[in-house]
């Protein structure tokens, strides 16, 4: 019985040999496992310089630091972004796959609503954050100009023909009475959305041009009734609303006739100006008030109204129409007229009452 316990618990390591070879494993194996183990890893890896993820540039770009320190002056002027940089930093995210129902750029039916509304309305939503959209569009460091030009941007590739607004910081050429309007007026003045006088609308604009011209131009600067100050564009100077207030007086004057009169036509004054000339830029740019004697205009042929006038001379004539006076604006509101031309009409209006 003993024999057979002891048995059980023998070594089953009898003799040298048997020991040597356990011990060669016991080292051999592990051995083997990991060269096989490295063999496995590095097949098919090319640890050549011909490998790209070697290269210098490559090797440089891992090694780079994720952040990096930039010392700003804080006394230089900020440099606003342009829209299309905004929306590749900001918007993109969001508007160019439509996540969150964020409309696509592009995609014209989405934004032929938001268009309709107009750029002061849009501006805000975004300023102060709409639905899932955050404030900013989540980036607080934008400025209230930044996030205009991301708007115009956005527009215009889906269908806008927005002007982008310009930097307060720069000084570019003024924008054209028209431009001011397609951009800021026309989302009102087109419809007469609360009581807005239309563009071309006559009938409307008369009351207006009694009150005089910078009367009207004032209300336009500081607001009136539902219109905001400045059309809700704050990135406006007061001559480029002075000339989008000029620009609606005069829409559509081109194609007004001058009504007949039962004032005969006086006989032709030789001119200091060609005649034909003086002609066709009244008729282009004077009609509308000058016909009809609007705002206290002396009416074409009118000799009772228009002696006061010749008696102070040609000069004074000249001048008050190159500056303005009264309700009518400098140059009667077409300020890319010659001063040779606008002469030539004062000298042809001039001629039809003596």
């Amino acid at each position: 019985m003993s024999e057979v316990h002891l048995e059980e618990h023998a070594s089953p390591i009898k003799t040298p040999k048997q020991l040597i070879i356990v011990v060669l494993l016991a080292f051999l194996v592990p051995i083997i496992l990991i060269v096989m183990l490295s063999q496995l890893v590095t097949t098919g890896f090319d640890a050549s310089k011909n490998n790209p993820a070697l290269s210098d540039e490559a090797i440089a770009a891992r090694l780079k630091p994720v952040g990096q320190v930039e010392v700003v002056d804080p006394s230089a002027p900020k440099v606003d972004k342009s829209g299309k940089e905004i929306f590749e930093a900001a918007c993109g995210a969001c508007h160019t796959s439509g996540a969150l129902n964020a409309p696509k750029t592009g995609d014209k039916a989405a934004w032929s609503k938001l268009i309709a509304r107009g750029l002061p309305r849009l501006t805000q939503s975004a300023i102060k954050g709409i639905r899932q959209m955050p404030a900013r569009g989540g980036s607080p460091d934008l400025s209230d100009i930044e996030i205009e030009r991301a708007i115009v941007y956005m527009a215009n590739q889906s269908g806008g023909k927005w002007i982008e607004p310009i930097s307060k910081t720069a000084k570019p050429a003024e924008r054209s009475g028209e431009q001011i309007v397609q951009a800021a007026c026309a989302n009102c003045h087109q419809t007469g959305v609360g009581g807005a006088p239309r563009i071309g609308d006559r009938a409307a604009w008369i009351p207006r041009a009694t009150k005089g011209y910078d009367v009207v131009v004032r209300s336009a600067i500081k607001g009136h009734g539902g219109m905001p100050a400045r059309g809700g564009m704050a990135d406006l100077t007061d001559s480029e609303l002075r000339s989008a207030v000029t620009y609606m007086f005069n829409v559509g004057a081109a194609e007004t006739k001058t009504p007949q009169t039962a004032t005969p036509a006086a006989p032709a004054v030789p001119a200091k100006a060609d005649a034909s000339k003086g002609k066709t830029v009244y008729e282009a740019n004077c009609t509308s008030c000058h016909a009809a004697g609007v705002a206290g205009a002396p009416k074409a042929g009118d000799k009772a109204a228009w002696a006061p006038r010749l008696k102070s001379g040609m000069d004074t004539l000249y001048a008050s129409s190159l500056k303005g006076k009264g309700a009518m604006p400098p140059k009667g509101g077409n300020l890319s007229l010659a001063d040779a031309d606008v002469k030539a009409a004062v000298d042809y209006l001039a001629g039809t009452a003596k």
